[in-house]
């Protein structure tokens, strides 16, 4: 017997089992396998202080930081440290990626701006971060402006580097058919084409929040009396290597719950503009 082929076009028989979904990895499960390297961190690091690998100056135990922490806490300066760099990270970066949406946007979308500006900024974004703090200090002085704008440098540049480099390649159908239904300008920008490249966006913001803490340290190395950085600073000074560490992973902890919440928002993102 021949076997009759179905006409081409025609829907599959619904007694036809549909392709299983992939699975997908449960949150306890992603949760519990990105900490096994902590803790194999963590016991290296007791191993390596308890047999006298090192000496309790270069590498105290866990338990001596954790107690160093408890110190802190009880005296009531661990919060002010924390509290005043988290600060200094969340205003210089809301006014960081403020300014590179708005400065990656313009480049993105103009051919002359891109030509005019672009090469500028490129070099500066080469510029070290410990170069800007002399003149900051020369120009701003030691208050929480010159950390801020320190802070702010360190998060433009990604978000303007993500920004200008998608809004350079949105679909032109998309803009044009939104363009025939009236939307122009700024409506244009602020419906059609960042919403476009929402996935980049939300990649420069997570880069540039990574960026704020680097720019951070270097800002509360010099000149600051609070802050993680000046921890850092005075722990060394003291031969505090305890304190040094402390802040060292709370820097660590601190960073990955920001980006963590950054995630939160680039799942709504996402499924609101998908």
């Amino acid at each position: 017997m021949t076997q009759q082929l179905a006409p081409r076009g025609a829907t599959p028989p619904d007694d036809v089992p549909a392709a299983p979904p992939t699975p997908r990895p449960r949150p306890l499960l992603r949760t519990g396998l990105g900490l096994v390297l902590p803790a194999a961190l963590l016991a290296l690091w007791h191993v390596l202080s308890s047999t006298g690998a090192f000496s309790a100056v270069q590498l105290p135990a866990p338990l001596a930081v954790l107690e160093a922490g408890a110190d802190l806490l009880a005296r009531g300066d661990l919060w002010t440290h924390v509290g005043i760099s988290a600060q200094r990270v969340l205003v210089g970066f809301l006014i960081g990626a403020g300014l590179g949406l708005a400065a990656g946007s313009f480049i993105g979308l103009s051919r002359r701006g891109s030509a005019l500006v672009g090469p500028t900024i490129g070099a500066f974004r080469a510029v070290p971060s410990l170069a800007w703090v002399p003149l900051l200090l020369l120009w701003i002085g030691l208050g929480e402006d010159s950390k801020v704008t320190l802070v702010a440098i360190g998060a433009f540049f990604p978000v303007y580097t993500t920004v200008s480099a998608a809004l350079q390649h949105v679909d032109r159908n998309l803009v044009e058919a939104a363009r025939a239904f009236g939307v122009h300008g700024l409506r244009l920008l602020t419906t059609v084409q960042l919403p476009a490249v929402m996935p980049s966006i939300v990649s420069g913001l997570r880069l540039a929040l990574a960026q704020a803490w680097l720019f951070l340290v270097a800002a509360e190395l010099l000149g600051a009396s609070m802050g993680l950085g000046f921890l850092l600073t005075d722990s060394q000074n003291n031969g505090r290597t305890d304190r040094l560490l402390l802040a060292i992973v709370l820097l660590a902890v601190l960073g990955k719950l920001s980006d963590a919440l950054l995630g939160v928002f680039e799942k709504w993102s996402v499924k609101k503009w998908a």
